[in-house]
């Protein structure tokens, strides 16, 4: 595939190259494209240019073009499918299933511009890193300005990341509220709860796990100022204790 990748661009052009590239590269084109798909629903959503009732539409779209990678992913990490426990086991180990339990916990629910941003800056990012290496194959100078623009995505993959972490977690009370605002179904805080768990334990992205402890040591510096109302702090220390016990050992 390395020498195929660079004798494309001599034998077939610039263009031949990245041909090439992506034909050999079969699932992981598709899931490029599935998350560029991805970016450009979530971003409809997000700026609803085409009207309101279009934006709902493009919300489902997005989640289940997330559903879709995500799925495909897990099959790229676990190819040989089994219907046992330590199949399913192994599975919930990957964030591809993380997200795409995310998906289907929200693709019916009423739409929530917070539930959208990590589905977009996820794609974004994994689309952006694909991208870069779709225009290596092409040519190692080319479209520079896409280049620069994909650079400055990546020198702030930790800072998105962070980000996609906090809104995992402030998801949790989000999804209380719907529910007794009317918005969301009496399963769903439980199944999110199920989510957040996964997204604390995650071998590969530690970010949501770190979040909460920096969340937990700002709340606690505020709540030990002088200034701050004993029954404050008192609520405080017994809502960290409470969400403490429900935190999954982490091997």
């Amino acid at each position: 595939m390395a020498d195929s990748t660079q004798n494309g661009p001599m034998q077939g052009g610039a263009g031949g190259g990245a041909v090439q590239f992506l034909m050999a590269n079969k699932l992981d084109t598709a899931m490029w494209i599935s998350r560029l798909f991805t970016v450009y629903c979530s971003a409809l959503f997000v700026l609803p240019l085409l009207g309101l009732h279009e934006a709902a539409s493009f919300y489902q779209r997005a989640l289940l073009a997330n559903a879709l990678t995500s799925a495909l992913r897990l099959h790229q990490r676990l190819p040989h499918f089994q219907l046992s426990r330590a199949f399913l086991a192994q599975a919930l180990l990957e964030d591809s299933c993380h997200y795409l339990l995310y998906s289907l916990i929200f693709v019916n629910s009423y739409p929530v511009t917070m539930s959208i941003f990590p589905v977009l800056l996820f794609s974004l990012l994994h689309a952006a890193t694909y991208t870069k290496k779709v225009l290596d194959a092409r040519s190692s100078n080319s479209l520079p300005f896409l280049r620069n623009l994909l650079e400055k995505l990546s020198a702030n993959q930790q800072n998105i990341l962070k980000f996609i972490a906090c809104n995992e977690i402030f998801l949790m009370p989000a999804t209380v509220f719907m529910l007794f605002s009317g918005q969301g179904s009496l399963l769903q805080p439980f199944i999110y709860y199920r989510f957040l768990t996964l997204r604390y334990s995650s071998r590969r992205n530690p970010y949501c796990r770190t979040l909460f402890t920096e969340l937990r040591i700002v709340v606690e510096h505020l709540i030990m100022k002088p200034s701050c109302p004993v029954f404050v702090r008192r609520l405080c220390l017994s809502s960290i204790s409470f969400i403490s016990r429900l935190a999954p050992t982490v091997a």
